[in-house]
């Protein structure tokens, strides 16, 4: 069970589908935080099923959960906060299994959410030379898209994932309406956050894309997925708007550094 003496028990929360050759390294250096680990395998290959059987029947502190088929990686985040929540913790930092984040940042996340343990702590990139230019300047489209559905700044970058989510509000808001089931899962859950009233802590992080790195992103399907969502969330803030900006008139989802 987790520890939750004084009522902050965060796990980390990890996707994965086919990342065999990364995913050790990162539970280890997650487990070096002291973080318990809950991997969810979204339908792997063989050889990455091996290697997290390994991982939980090797390493202590890691859980595993395994979904029948690979079914993207919102479902994986989606099951992995569920069974984070019902297993007693308070929060999950989500985390990608691919090395692309700097798991030296686990404590910054870690006090950041214990000194705002209702709020949402959102990694805001620092990119390297490594990053795609074509992936960094389409990023931007979204973030003005997300200032628009939320009438507020206080997202940054509602596309890393790498954060730390508070459990009661988050399995409250998958309650009330599924999360996405692929890759705009990140994007929705941050806005539909913020229309729940959650705060939102912006936490600076570097973020490499590793050399010969597996990347799951399919150009038009997810590109098309993504402007859908952008539409649906633009016409769902139109009945939030009074609110939405009642909230900003008072200061509340303020963008925070």
């Amino acid at each position: 069970m987790p520890d939750a003496s004084d009522g902050f028990a965060p796990c980390a929360l990890i996707p994965i589908y086919n990342h065999g050759s990364t995913i050790a390294r990162t539970v280890q250096a997650l487990r070096a935080h002291g973080l318990p680990v809950l991997i969810v395998d979204d339908g792997s290959d063989a050889a990455t099923r091996e290697v997290l059987d390994a991982l939980a029947r090797d390493e202590a502190g890691v859980q595993l959960l395994r979904l029948p088929h690979n079914q993207g990686k919102g479902r994986a985040l989606s099951a992995g906060l569920l069974a984070a929540h019902k297993a007693g913790y308070s929060h999950a930092l989500q985390i990608d299994a691919d090395g692309q984040h700097d798991t030296d940042d686990v404590p910054r996340f870690l006090n950041e959410a214990r000194a705002h343990p209702r709020a949402l702590v959102c990694g805001c990139p620092i990119y390297d030379d490594s990053v795609p230019r074509g992936r960094l300047y389409g990023r931007y489209v979204t973030h003005v898209c997300v200032w628009l559905e939320t009438l507020s700044l206080a997202i940054r970058d509602s596309m890393c994932g790498y954060r730390l989510y508070p459990l009661d509000a988050t399995c409250a808001e998958i309650a009330r309406a599924p999360l996405p089931a692929r890759m705009d899962f990140d994007t929705e859950a941050a806005v539909r956050l913020v229309w729940r009233g959650v705060a939102v802590r912006n936490l600076p992080t570097r973020v490499i894309y590793p050399e010969n790195g597996l990347s799951h992103f399919r150009m038009l399907q997810d590109n098309l997925r993504i402007s859908a969502m952008h539409t649906r969330l633009l016409l769902g803030m139109l009945p939030r708007a009074p609110r939405l900006l009642w909230r900003r008139f008072r200061g509340e989802n303020a963008c925070v550094a």
